[in-house]
């Protein structure tokens, strides 16, 4: 985990949908992440509470913090609808 928050780079939410998710990336990705987009999900519904999320774009590791409003099956969406595809999803730190 601390590897992970080391190499990753802090943006803002609003600065995703400037980012790519075009290259067919392989991910390795938490054991835990659909568990954890699930109470991430409550968390942001019932308590407007703030996670950090991991993941890749085309180009490195991001992170960002804030809230996810809803997840499907293909994609999360954070507040703001903003959409990442949780296939490029790393990690969320409660």
């Amino acid at each position: 985990m601390q590897d992970i928050q080391m190499k990753a780079e802090l943006i803002q939410k609003e600065d995703i949908p400037s980012l790519t998710f075009k290259e067919n990336i392989k991910v390795s990705q938490h054991p835990e992440l659909l568990k954890q987009i699930e109470k991430a999900t409550i968390l942001g519904n019932t308590h407007h509470s703030k996670v950090a999320i991991y993941f890749l774009d085309d180009i490195s590791m991001k992170k960002v913090e804030t809230t996810i409003w809803s997840a499907g099956t293909k994609f999360i969406c954070l507040k703001g609808g903003v959409w990442i595809p949780i296939s490029r999803l790393i990690e969320i730190e409660i």
